[in-house]
């Protein structure tokens, strides 16, 4: 792919240290462009072990990750299984065009019982596969491995080809399919042009019965047949992460917990089950991605450790506990299903360390891997909503794994969020069984990030380890990978707590996304890594193996009180308002509106349908997301703010906001929020929103609530109907300035890891506490403007290496605007 570089480093230098690095502009010279700091490091000091496999990634079939994605296979729908149970547009024939007569068919001529369909194509007829994103994606020269299933009443020829509207993409070929029942057939192309739009098109002149249609490149990442896609296997593989966690996150514990089989109606929408995806690709079940489309298990359990062990990575499998979540929040009371669910756990551990003496490490020799995988760690459960529940059926799980293999430890989790009630009762949970980890997932503002650096540090150390299993700071751009480099180096500063993290989602096909952000992005031609990417390589492969105690100064700065206008919005209900009225702190009136007559005094910037009826303000729409309308002024400060509220119809209940900047920063009291379980205040911080906090709760169709909102300062107190609800004060600063020292054992390196999310640079004092060190430092930077992004054919977030002379024991280094910069500084 062509890529340009542009938005390069800036590195700026105190009085009494140089830049050995050509083409790079100085700090600026302004002092008022410059903050200044200073960082002491105690390297006599033990600080916190770091393990190797502190960071890595967690893999998740969304935005078509797999299927288009990392599973190499070209062929979109290749065995006919698309379903309206994946997506409502689907029919078993979606990428495929049919010229003469074809149809699915569902009857006991299919290959196998677990792959349903075949197609059944006339005489004198072809089928055409669209592939994904554009369509085949063929590279002037390389091989393409053709093969397909058949059935013939007598013997005949296919002819296969590869075409683009510019005409052929490669020699077309003829495949011979002889009658004695399904077999495979097999045919190689060689492409002779460069296309990303190709059609593959499979020709039969007598009728034939045709199944698991694939195309292949031979080029795939280590393995073949049935291998993965280099250029986003490439990727993972440069992270030189220590774990990868799979296959979810929502797969895992959506939908149905029975199996694919004649006994349970071969339930289409299930949870991801690990023997679903083993063995011959043919025989391997198909099912329902929770993310809306279908998923072909091709890339399987098999090819998930075959790739850890390839990046020498350690695998982290999650397996389903029987309470699914992401919305659907119901606990399965099934005891015999459970024991079931435990035993293909427990069957899974051998599957991937068991001797190929045993029953299912020989199917796991069978497939070509004799020996184990070294399988130490596993989940159980993901981001459940019903702690108590959830707990319930982990711990069985625990106790069945530890009984039989007690060297594996088995993690839980602590439910969607980073704070509220279901984390903290899941917590107090995991405490009292003295679970060995427990997954925190939460996805929040850059500000968050910034304002939470300490989060681990008051964490009680002889509690669980803690696994951050998904996090990300809502978006691609460098101020999300400022603001999460920043956290990062809290994280490795209690890396006593913090044993495992990995940044989610890991991939998104440009065309195909139902998630935003994601780390590494792609089409069917190319590939590339967010700022977050680069962000997370930097840290994966410059972890060190120690903390280096140290200490730094802030910047100065002071909190304003939280101002803003005010706002009415609702989130997929329809809802009416009344009597709003805003007072300053002496009573003063600011806005009263009874709508007795016009909304003239609201702007509306969201979507909906607003309009005054019956002296009320109402949104009428039950489906529209984020209504928003807002009143005043966006210096008011210090006020009440009342309303009356009653939903009419729709899934949640009211949001009522306050300290309205614009359309990406506010608060807002979400009253019925959540499918209508909890109420929250959550802060937007340009688009991204965080909770402050969450209770549970949900509002009544048909009744009025009175609704108080009281800002003073930066506290904030919430009544419903006259009755305090609770209170919060806003009031942690967004530290820009970040750092951590690590020591990497086998160089002797001090590494100096620093976090500058301003806009002017950190000209910083570093006390190396009596170290004796060498005068060059090899520096590793990434800088570039807050809001650039990186895409297909434009970089504009790369690292940057150069060399700094001027380390001592005492020395300055000014760090530029908007950076991230890695000093490695070699101990003599």
């Amino acid at each position: 792919m062509s890529r340009t570089t542009r938005n390069r480093l800036r590195l700026g230098l105190g009085a009494s240290a140089f830049l050995l690095a050509a083409g790079l502009v100085p700090a600026p010279a302004h002092a008022d462009d410059v903050t200044d700091y200073s960082i002491s490091v105690d390297p006599a000091a033990k600080g916190a072990k770091i393990d190797d496999t502190m960071y890595g990634v967690f893999f998740e079939d969304i935005n078509r990750a797999a299927d288009g994605g990392l599973y190499a296979e070209l062929v979109q729908n290749r065995s006919f299984e698309y379903s309206t149970d994946d997506n409502k547009s689907y029919t078993p024939l979606t990428a495929w065009t049919v010229d003469g007569t074809a149809q699915v068919v569902n009857d006991d001529g299919r290959l196998d019982a677990r792959n349903r369909n075949y197609l059944s194509l006339g005489a004198g007829s072809s089928v055409t596969n669209a592939g994904y994103n554009t369509g085949i994606r063929v590279e002037d020269g390389k091989k393409y491995d053709f093969s397909v299933w058949a059935r013939v009443e007598g013997a005949t020829n296919l002819t296969v080809s590869l075409r683009d509207s510019g005409g052929a993409l490669a020699t077309a070929r003829q495949v011979a399919v002889k009658k004695n029942g399904w077999a495979q057939y097999r045919a190689t192309f060689t492409a002779t042009r460069t296309s990303s739009n190709g059609r593959l098109t499979v020709a039969s002149s007598a009728a034939a019965a045709l199944d698991m249609v694939s195309l292949f490149p031979r080029d795939t990442y280590k393995h073949e047949p049935n291998g993965l896609r280099k250029d986003l296997a490439d990727k993972i593989a440069a992270l030189h992460p220590g774990f990868v966690r799979f296959p979810g996150g929502c797969l895992v514990n959506t939908g149905s917990m029975q199996d694919y089989s004649e006994a349970s109606g071969y339930q289409r929408k299930r949870s991801y089950q690990w023997k679903d995806t083993i063995g011959p690709v043919e025989t391997r079940a198909t099912n329902s991605n929770f993310w809306g489309y279908n998923q072909s298990y091709g890339l399987g359990y098999y090819e998930y450790f075959r790739f850890a062990e390839d990046i020498g990575a350690m695998p982290l499998p999650v397996v389903p506990a029987l309470v699914t979540g992401c919305g659907q929040n119901k606990a399965v009371d099934d005891d015999a299903l459970l024991r079931r669910h435990i035993q293909d756990t427990l069957d899974l551990i051998e599957f991937a360390n068991g001797p190929v003496t045993s029953e299912w490490g020989k199917k796991r020799a069978r497939m070509g891997h004799p020996e184990p995988f070294h399988l130490t760690h596993i989940e159980v459960g993901n981001e459940e909503n019903l702690p108590n529940e959830f707990f319930a059926r982990f711990k069985q799980f625990r106790a069945a794994i530890q009984a039989e293999y007690p060297y594996v430890q088995v993690i839980s989790n602590s439910g969607p969020d980073d704070s509220g009630s279901t984390f903290d009762t899941a917590w107090q949970l995991n405490k009292d069984a003295k679970v060995d980890m427990v997954d925190e997932h939460y996805y929040n503002s850059p500000q968050w990030f910034l304002q939470n650096n300490d989060r681990y540090d008051s964490y009680d150390r002889s509690g669980p380890k803690v696994f951050l299993g998904e996090y990300a700071s809502g978006g691609n751009a460098f101020k999300n990978g400022l603001a999460e480099a920043a956290y990062m180096t809290g994280l490795e500063r209690n890396a006593d707590i913090v044993e495992l993290a990995s940044y989610a989602p890991l991939f998104a096909n440009e065309d195909y996304v139902q998630w935003r952000p994601d780390m590494v992005w792609f089409n069917n031609h190319a590939s590339w890594g967010s700022a977050d990417y680069e962000v997370q390589k930097l840290f994966m492969t410059n972890v060190g193996d120690r903390v280096v105690p140290s200490t730094a100064t802030g910047t100065p700065s002071l909190l304003a009180p939280i101002s803003g206008a005010v706002g009415l919005s609702t989130w997929a209900t329809s809802a009416a308002y009344d009597d709003v009225k805003v007072t300053d702190a002496d009573g003063k009136t600011l806005l009263s509106d009874d709508f007795s007559g016009d909304a003239a005094k609201w702007t509306h910037t969201g979507s909906g349908s607003w309009s005054v009826q019956d002296g009320q303000y109402v949104q009428s729409s039950d489906t529209a997301e984020n209504t928003m309308v807002q009143a005043g002024d966006t210096s008011w400060h210090d006020y009440d703010l009342q309303v009356k509220a009653t939903k009419k119809s729709g899934k949640e209940g009211f949001l009522v906001a306050f300290g309205v900047k614009d359309t990406g920063n506010y608060y807002w009291w979400n009253l019925g929020g959540w499918g209508n379980t909890q109420s929250a205040v959550e802060q937007a911080v340009d688009g991204g929103k965080s909770t402050l906090i969450a209770k549970a709760g949900s509002v009544e169709t048909g009744r009025t609530y009175g609704i108080d909102v009281k800002v003073r300062g930066r506290q904030v107190t919430l009544y419903l109907d006259g009755q305090e609800w609770g209170s919060f004060t806003d009031d942690k600063p967004a530290e820009p300035f970040r750092q951590v020292v690590t020591k990497d054992k086998k160089t002797g390196d001090l590494i100096v890891k620093v976090v500058n999310a301003q806009s002017s640079a950190a000209r910083t004092a570093i006390d190396l506490g009596g170290a004796k060190v060498a005068s060059k430092a090899r520096v590793t930077t990434l800088a570039a403007a807050p809001d650039a992004v990186n895409t297909e054919t434009s970089t504009a977030v790369a690292p940057v290496t150069s060399t700094f002379e001027g380390v001592a024991d005492k020395f300055s280094y000014t760090f530029p605007a908007n950076s991230i910069t890695f000093l490695r500084i070699r101990q003599r």
